[in-house]
């Protein structure tokens, strides 16, 4: 790993790191581009994907603070909420995940990362769409009623995305930097990525220039929200991060590069045409994607190079993990209509 020029708080080892930085066999080829997969689907933490690394910063602030137990939401697939209950797991600590679902009162079956929370020892609450707008009044009141009982809660926002979790990412840059292939390190190159919460795309604004990656441009494929939420989103986290941390390069406020094109029908909605980026990256490179984040990202990906409309034809695709969050997408993966 390249040596970050700046000194960060203390983390706790949750994730195998370092992830690989694996050629593409030929879905890149096919797309017409040099694709190569940060492998952040492998930091281990039963699959936490690039919520391993954000976890390993807040819950070392966690445990400095003496929580006992983790306050955290979600969506009902929430691939954080489920890292968070096996974080806390294995730490030995207390976790209660808030999730949004239409009907709290007829809650949807437990399946894939909604079981996982369980499995983990989590305790699971539901949330209207309406409540969860005012997820940080929830978490807040949540907070208050542990510490009525005796408890010692710690709040981690949606995602983990926040200028302390956004850490992960300026050390997974630093991890990037050193796995480069020599041609590609002076660039240009696209670091694309899934945009869920901001917080991983704040960590790649920041990390790419703390090491000095300059040829570098990060993309993050908006899978909710719109484009102009997450820029705000990254600009504030990242604000935060340089406030508390100054070392830290400045971003202009508004320079993240975001495309809001391939979020489909919402958040946890996918297209056939995700669909089938799904089908074509487990069948063509061995690796795979999920309907939620990746499988939306790596359709902007292609869609984009096919328009000739990528910063660069030389991709790194973070790969960020999700893999249980397919399980619900069983039928219409194997059946090619909608």
């Amino acid at each position: 790993m390249t040596a970050l020029a700046l000194e960060l708080p203390p983390r706790l080892p949750l994730a195998r790191l370092p992830t690989p930085l694996e050629p593409s066999p030929r879905l890149g080829a096919g797309l017409g581009i040099e694709l190569l997969w940060k492998r952040d689907d492998l930091t281990g933490l039963e699959l936490s994907g690039n919520k391993a690394r954000k976890l390993e910063f807040l819950l070392a602030d966690a445990e400095a603070g003496g929580a006992d137990v983790l306050v955290t939401c979600g969506g009902v697939q929430s691939n954080h909420c489920r890292a968070t209950a096996f974080a806390a797991a294995r730490r030995g600590l207390g976790c209660v995940v808030l999730l949004r679902t239409p009907d709290p009162a007829a809650p949807p079956a437990p399946e894939a990362n909604a079981l996982l929370d369980r499995l983990a020892g989590a305790e699971v609450r539901y949330l209207s769409h309406d409540d969860y707008r005012r997820r940080g009044e929830v978490m807040a009141r949540v907070a208050d009623e542990l510490r009525a009982r005796g408890r010692r809660p710690y709040v981690i926002p949606e995602g983990g995305s926040n200028a302390l979790g956004s850490l992960g990412y300026v050390v997974a840059m630093a991890e990037l930097a050193g796995q480069l292939p020599p041609a590609w390190r002076e660039g240009p190159f696209t670091v694309a990525y899934a945009a869920g919460s901001g917080g991983t795309g704040a960590g790649i604004e920041l990390g790419l220039r703390a090491v000095g990656l300059s040829g570098a441009t990060a993309l993050g494929f908006a899978v909710c929200n719109d484009a102009r939420y997450f820029r705000q989103a990254i600009a504030a986290i990242c604000a935060d991060a340089r406030a508390r941390w100054p070392a830290l390069p400045s971003v202009e406020v508004g320079v993240a590069a975001v495309d809001g094109g391939f979020v489909g029908p919402g958040y946890a909605e996918t297209t056939e045409p995700g669909l089938e980026m799904i089908r074509r990256a487990a069948r063509e490179d061995g690796v795979l994607l999920d309907p939620v984040y990746t499988g939306k990202a790596m359709l902007g990906v292609a869609t984009r190079a096919a328009e000739g409309a990528l910063p660069s034809r030389r991709v790194v695709f973070v790969h960020t993990g999700g893999a249980f969050g397919t399980f619900p997408y069983a039928r219409r993966l194997l059946d090619r209509s909608p």
